[in-house]
């Protein structure tokens, strides 16, 4: 049994990750912001918002996954700076804080993995798409950087969704219509689901991917590479 630590696990992706994860036998520790609980395994609470510290009681960790995101869309000269540090702090420098604090505990793992989540924007431009691409971007230089510096014992990767059906993006799948023009801007014809990403994420966990480190894989229908008929 695998003990694995999931940063914003009460809701969205790392909630169905948490499912994945807690049906294959693994021990399950949640965090979320102020008093929900996780669908399965233990709950922690702990905020990305602010500076709080994490409390876990466990000698090692075997995984981490950070899953707190914004999507913050609207022209470039229309953000301030206090809304670009938002989501800098919230998407990046709230995964570096937490790596930080458990890495002491994943040195102690045999076999312990880091799946972080950046967007297709950061690779593919996207128009409004300016502040959220520029955390994540961030994301990508952590992951390729602690990949090399905590080789060969901990494997860092990261994922990169497009639109996906989460609470997070509902607003901008909030109507049919805006569903299914998501759908079409994608060649694979939908936007993404949780379970989706999730597969994704518990895949980079296992053992199955232990040759696998310093990757950003894009999980988004298609649309970062391809252009649709």
């Amino acid at each position: 049994m695998a003990t694995y630590l999931i940063i914003g696990g009460t809701t969205g992706i790392g909630a169905e990750l948490a499912q994945i994860l807690d049906s294959k036998g693994h021990r399950v520790i949640a965090t979320g912001r102020g008093n929900n609980q996780a669908p399965v395994g233990e709950f922690v609470s702990w905020d990305a918002h602010t500076e709080s510290a994490l409390t876990i009681n466990v000698e090692s960790l075997d995984g981490v996954i950070y899953c707190p995101g914004t999507i913050a869309l609207k022209p470039f000269h229309r953000f301030t700076d206090e809304e670009i540090l938002q989501d800098f702090k919230i998407n990046a420098l709230g995964a570096a804080r937490i790596l930080r604090e458990v890495y002491p505990l994943l040195k102690k793992s045999a076999s312990p993995s880091v799946v972080l989540f950046s967007t297709v924007a950061v690779q593919t431009g996207m128009a409004f798409h300016s502040s959220i691409g520029m955390a994540k971007g961030a994301i990508e230089g952590l992951t390729r950087s602690l990949a090399a510096e905590w080789a060969p014992t901990i494997r860092v990767n990261a994922i990169a969704p497009s639109l996906t059906q989460t609470p997070l993006a509902e607003k901008l799948l909030s109507t049919p219509e805006k569903i299914e023009a998501g759908n079409k801007r994608h060649p694979l014809g939908r936007v993404g689901t949780a379970r989706d990403l999730a597969a994704m994420a518990a895949f980079l966990l296992s053992a199955d991917a232990s040759w696998i480190t310093g990757q950003v894989l894009h999980v988004d229908g298609g649309i970062g590479n391809l252009k649709a008929m």
